[in-house]
């Protein structure tokens, strides 16, 4: 059935943004006395805010000090500026949502800021500018429902009208706990972390527009 709103997440969906943020953690942990891989980085983090991050390097063993998480902004969003590519497929597939006239936005745990940058260097930041939900501001983030529900609130359309993208088991969570269907985008793996909260799973940005109903 074709969704009244499709909310996408942004880092890992719109913009293949998560290997440039996970190295640069992965490469400040490691001066903490934790060695993680960018591989083990994007398993342990990926779907979480930057304080859930913090948290679990300390339990992880990791002496970070309080300022940390400004620490970490400053170093990702200087890897980022330095260059991330759009998800193969992306484009197409917002032009299919509005050639259907299907409204869209974006809901992400990542600041407004951080948005600017990877969507501001990949051409979409004028398409979601005026349709951007962030956790920093909004106070709360996935897998709470909240980012999602102010989405559809923002919009007027009911959260069964809504589909979710994303590419995290916590946003896949955030989803299910909203009452909205979720497609979990997969590009490599089997994607049994999100289809174990309900996602259906594709492994090509461009399978979506078929299971949105817009290629008929």
């Amino acid at each position: 059935m074709r969704p009244d709103l499709v909310i996408f997440d942004c880092d890992g969906v719109l913009v293949d943004s998560e290997p440039v943020t996970n190295r640069a953690i992965s490469e400040n942990l490691a001066g903490y006395g934790l060695h993680l891989t960018v591989e083990e980085c994007m398993a342990q983090f990926v779907g979480g805010t930057l304080s859930g991050v913090r948290d679990k390097a300390r339990r992880m063993g990791a002496d970070l000090p309080e300022d940390w998480v400004a620490e970490i902004h400053e170093a990702t969003y200087a890897a980022l500026r330095r260059g991330v590519s759009l998800i193969a497929g992306v484009r197409d597939l917002i032009d299919a949502l509005e050639a259907a006239g299907v409204a869209y936005c974006v809901a992400s745990n990542g600041s407004r800021e951080k948005m600017r940058i990877t969507l501001g260097q990949t051409g979409l930041w004028d398409r979601f500018e005026a349709a951007m939900f962030s956790a920093r501001e909004l106070g709360v983030a996935k897998p709470e429902p909240g980012l999602f529900l102010a989405a559809a609130k923002a919009h007027g359309v009911a959260p069964a009208a809504c589909v979710v993208i994303e590419d995290s088991a916590s946003g896949a969570e955030a989803a299910a706990r909203a009452g909205m269907r979720c497609i979990g985008y997969v590009p490599e793996g089997a994607g049994a972390a999100l289809r174990g909260q309900g996602a259906e799973i594709v492994t090509r940005m461009q399978d979506v527009v078929g299971r949105l109903g817009l290629d008929g």
